[in-house]
This record gives structure tokens, sequence and C-alpha cells, in this order.
């Protein structure tokens, strides 16, 4: 049996990791380990429960900054480690965790293996810190699962060995058909459904979060019969602009962050997403939902050449232009709805677990050789 050490600390980490962890204690050659680092509190707390998923190892945090975090998680991190003989460890995207699991695997000749690898923007400043994270990751990583031909691209540029990358589809389409299933999940709106609404991403805080919040005033103000759903970030950065300016506005319905469950079904239940996180990108085009980029780049450009999502930008005027565009133009919205998701069909979590299974046996075939 391989002992495979999976490392996460935040909600999108635990959503992309856990079909692969289901996938692997399923499997008859693998033993895996779920580490939590504690980034996430609460929130990663009720992800994990969504998945039936209790952590083998859970870290306290240390500090509220990612400093303070980074450097008691990285202490905590060796320590489990160095405790046993591990196969591989399992890491996933971008975020502080991510990376102190692979560079701690690296510092002591474990295999890291990376999964959603290959995404860039090659702006160091957008998104932060993650950028410059998965970067780093990809120097060190053993195995590069890319979740599409773009991301694979990307690696190959940067001189990654063609044997260690591998397109596997996104784990986190795996994640919806599984909680689609587990939870009997459908569409429960009749009609054209709600405009759904997220905008938390640092590098939007600011004026651009306003200029957001007022395109979303204008086309609420100027279709009263549309519902709008905005689940509104805790962090008061985020929450005070946006309780400001469309608080008093009834078809807008403020409420705290959903939870996964509740975020799938308002997928379900939309018209339109307009969004600026990275996942949603991903998980919109499952259910057939086009969606606005709220960004003037993204990491995932795939959804917008498969036709499925759009840029937007931050200003106002361009996103009132795009959301009445397609208020408008029924068979641009058809084209939209119908494109298909360019990120995968629910079965990235197998091809990465037959990747590791040969990869690895062949690794202890060698040693056994040598030996």
């Amino acid at each position: 049996m391989q002992d495979i050490l999976i490392v996460s600390g935040t909600r999108p980490e635990i959503i992309k990791l856990a079909p692969l962890y289901h996938c692997l204690l399923a499997s008859s050659w693998a033993r895996p380990h779920w580490l939590h680092t504690g980034q996430h509190g609460e929130m990663a707390q009720q992800m994990l429960a969504c998945f039936d998923i209790v952590p083998d190892m859970a870290l306290e945090r240390g500090g509220d900054g990612l400093c303070e975090f980074s450097t008691y998680c990285r202490q905590l991190l060796d320590s489990m480690l160095a405790d046993r003989t591990w196969s591989l460890v399992l890491v996933q995207g971008d975020t502080e965790s991510t990376f102190l699991g692979a560079l701690c695997a690296f510092y002591r000749h474990i295999p890291v293996a990376h999964v959603e690898a290959g995404l860039r923007t090659y702006d160091l400043a957008r998104p932060f810190p993650e950028e410059g994270l998965r970067q780093m990751v990809s120097r060190i990583a053993s195995f590069h699962f890319a979740p599409t031909e773009r991301a694979a691209l990307a690696l190959r540029r940067e001189a990654i060995p063609e044997e260690r990358i591998s397109v596997t589809g996104n784990t986190v389409i795996d994640a919806q058909h599984w909680v689609v299933r587990r939870h009997r999940l459908q569409r429960r709106l009749d009609g054209r459904g709600h405009l759904l609404v997220t905008a938390h991403r640092r590098e939007n805080w600011g004026s651009d979060l306003r200029d957001i919040c007022y395109a979303i005033a204008d086309v609420a103000s100027h279709h009263p019969e549309l519902q709008v759903l905005f689940p509104v970030h805790l962090n008061p950065v985020v929450s005070k602009p946006v309780h400001a300016i469309l608080g008093g506005l009834p078809n807008v319905q403020l409420s705290p962050p959903l939870d996964y469950l509740q975020m799938q079904q308002a997928l379900l239940d939309a018209w339109l997403v307009l969004t600026d996180s990275g996942g949603l990108q991903e998980e919109a085009p499952t259910f057939g939902i086009p969606l606005l980029v709220l960004r003037t780049e993204t990491e995932r450009p795939e959804a917008i050449d498969a036709g499925c999502a759009r840029l937007a930008g931050t200003r106002r005027a361009s996103i009132v232009q795009e959301i009445e565009a397609l208020w408008a133009d029924s068979d641009a919205y058809r084209a939209m709805a119908h494109a298909g998701n360019p990120f995968g069909n629910g079965t990235a979590s197998a091809r990465v677990v037959d990747v590791l299974r040969g990869a690895l046996a062949a690794g202890n075939e060698r040693r056994r050789e040598a030996s």
C-alpha cells in the first residue's frame, strides 16, 4: 500500500481534492491520509462534512496574517512528514497551503503531485499571491495534472518534461457530479431564473468593486422583474460597499456566503452568473449557465474560447452592456448555454489515480531492482 498525504487548507482545495480522495480510498493500492492545515476554519469544516471527510490530521492555525500562518504551518507540516515514510504528497491549486505542502515535501525528497497545474496569467499581481505560488509549485512538482490542454501547453513552454504532464480535466467537475448524485440536486425555479453574483477578489477591492456594485444596481433598477442573488463575503472591505450600494434595492438579495450545496443549487437556479471567482468559471458551464467574468484577464481562458463565458471587465458601463446584450439576444444566450464545459466531464479523478498507480508501481519496481 502506498501512503499518500493529501494537504489542503482552503474551501476550494477541499472541493477539488475530495473526489480524488474518495477515488484513492476506493483503490486497492493507495492509503490516502487527509491533512487540513487550518488556513480556512469554519468554511473548511462545512466543506469537509459535505464530502464525508474526516481529516486524519488537523493543524492549529498560528496567527491571523498570512506570514504568521505560513511560518507556523510549515513547522507543523514538516513534523508530520517526518512521522512516517510517504510515497507522495498531493496538493491542489495555488494557495499558501498548497505551496507549503509542496515545499515541505520537496525538502524531504518526497514526490509532489500538483492537481490543477499549469494555470497562468503571467502577471504576478493578478491574482496575488496565487500566480506566484502556482508558478513556484510547478518548479518542484514531480507530477503535473493539467485540467486542460492549454494548461499543459503552458507547462511545456516552461520546460516541464512531457512525461511529467498529464491532461486530466478538472476535479471540480467530479465534485459537482458527486454532490448532485449524493444530494439529489435539481433546478427549483421556473422561468428565467436569477442573476447570481459573487465578487471578492483582492485585486477588485476599492473602486473596481464599487463599479461592479453600481453596474448591478443599474441592471436591477432597469429590470425590476429580475431577481439578483449576491452572497456577500464577510470581509468588511467587501461587505460595506456592497451593502451601501445595493442594500436598498427590493429585487437584490444580499445573503451571507453560501455553503457548497447552497452554491450548487444557486447555480442550477441561475439565468446568468456574474463573478470574479475562478471556481465558478469552471462550475457554471456544467449546468449550462452563461457566465460573465468580472476581471480583465483570466487564468481560465478555455471558458472564453469555448464560448460559455465572456470577460466583462470591472468597469460599470462594460458590465451593464454585457448583461443587457444577453438579456436582449436570446440566440447569443442559448449559444453560451449550450457551449459545454471545457474543463471536463467528471472523470478527472480516475485519470489522476491511474497515472499515480502506474508511476508509483514503476518506482517501487526500480527500487527493488536497485537493492
